[in-house]
């Protein structure tokens, strides 16, 4: 078997998919899932200088154990490398997680003291080491059921969730997670006694303990303890108040059964969103009703008040800016008539996009009935004034029935009682007919 082959099934066996960084000595940056929470990111690799000027290494192991170890040997430590380094007593077998300028970042983040004592990196692992390694890891799942199995007839209140070996398998390292404090100095005995090896107990949290086993989470995805969580911060129910949250033991809870670390993910940015909204406790008045604060939501800025305390009564939606002109205006004595603002807003929003649901109306191919057009009857005003030139298309029927009505007029003119000087002939021509009885007209005048 070679040496390929025995680091893939190491990292099989550490439950951790590492072979395509193994390939790419860990700086692969690809879409594969092949990083786990254990690994971290070197974004300082293309800059100058920031790759070998540190001669400190951070090297993971199981169970999120990581430890910093000083490249006195000035060995080239890349990303993914297995290595060899010192322990109390002997040695284990680790995979070199960060190098370069990075690791000072690292131990900064970690509140490493100055004057810690930094164990050595020996060597890269050799052939030897690795077989070794791999006969230890062979005994982690019997030794851990056998020490419940002491554990439980000691009457112990505890459980043993995991068991990690040292690299040279004379240590191994006992997780267990208890409710309280638990004296284990008798177990320690007779596991030292039973396994021939220096026991170390350490005492894990349900967190920790969900991110060892793995699952899947509500929103359907990994839980976030075992991809990409190393650390934990507590979880208080304050943040599920600040997001309006129903405090819901069973909606709260993950499958640790300790609330769930995406709480905190978004509590900053509701606690930075609620400065700038009224206080919950203003109660606004108008002239016909007294309203009280019912829901808030904080990234949309939407305030609902309720005619009744706690109960969903004749809700109204407004915004922050609205709550804060109604209670200026009930501080000096008014009171509106309407606690939403003017809708003119609205109405015209509507106007602009128009009727879509009246396009299709089953009136719409019905003929419109014609409305009879009023006769106004001129104001004075207009009595006075010139009438308007008519229109060209209205011209030639006004000269007709101005033709027609001077026609009128002459013939009205025309019939009167008595003899008529002259009568109007057809053609206009001819000579004027004489008078024909110019004598009796003549005698009637004298007489």
């Amino acid at each position: 078997m070679s040496i390929m082959d025995d680091i893939n099934q190491l990292n099989t066996q550490e439950n951790i998919d590492t072979t395509a960084c193994v390939t790419c000595n860990g700086q692969c940056g690809c879409a594969h899932d092949c990083r786990s929470n254990l690994d971290s990111y070197n974004w300082l690799k293309d800059v100058p200088g920031g790759k070998n000027d540190f001669d400190i290494v951070e090297v993971h192991f199981k169970n999120t154990r990581r430890g910093f170890y000083r490249n006195s040997s000035r060995l080239d430590l890349k990303q993914g490398d297995i290595v060899a380094v010192e322990a109390n007593p002997g040695h284990d077998i680790g995979t070199v997680a960060l190098t370069g300028n990075l690791v000072k970042l690292q131990m900064k983040r970690t509140r490493l003291r100055p004057d810690a004592e930094i164990l050595r990196v020996f060597r890269k692992a050799k052939p030897n080491d690795l077989e070794r390694f791999k006969q230890a890891k062979a005994k982690e799942i019997d030794t851990m059921i056998r020490s419940r199995q002491i554990a439980k007839d000691l009457g112990l209140e505890m459980k043993i969730g995991d068991v990690e070996y040292q690299g040279d398998g004379n240590k191994a390292i006992f997780y267990y997670i208890a409710d309280g404090r638990v004296d284990f100095r008798q177990l320690i005995k007779v596991l030292a006694d039973v396994f021939k090896i220096r026991v170390e107990m350490k005492q894990i949290g349900a967190r920790q303990e969900a991110g060892r086993i793995g699952g899947i989470g509500p929103c359907g995805r990994p839980l976030c303890c075992a991809s990409w969580m190393s650390t934990f911060v507590s979880v208080a129910t304050g943040a599920a108040r600040y997001q309006d949250i129903s405090l819901n033991p069973q909606k709260l809870a993950g499958q640790c059964a300790k609330l769930k670390c995406c709480i905190n993910f978004e509590v900053d940015t509701y606690v930075e969103a609620s400065k700038s909204l009224p206080r919950r406790d203003i109660v606004l008045e108008t002239k016909d009703k007294t309203y009280y604060h019912f829901k808030t939501d904080m990234l949309k800025r939407e305030i609902t008040y309720s005619t009744e305390k706690g109960v969903p009564t004749d809700l109204v939606t407004i915004s922050p800016e609205r709550v804060e002109e109604v209670a200026e205006l009930n501080k000096q004595g008014f009171q509106p008539e309407r606690l939403q603002e003017s809708d003119i807003e609205v109405d015209f929003e509507r106007s602009a996009y128009g009727d879509l649901v009246g396009q299709d109306s089953i009136n719409r191919f019905d003929k419109a009935k014609k409305k009879k057009k009023k006769k106004n009857k001129p104001n004075k005003s207009q009595a006075n004034q010139p009438p308007k030139a008519a229109q060209p298309k209205q011209r030639q029927h006004f000269d007709e029935n101005e033709n027609r009505r001077q026609a009128r007029e002459r013939n009205k003119a025309d019939q009167f009682i008595g003899q008529r000087e002259f009568r109007p002939r057809r053609n206009d021509n001819l000579p004027p007919r004489p008078n024909r009885r110019p004598e009796r007209r003549q005698r009637n005048n004298v007489q």
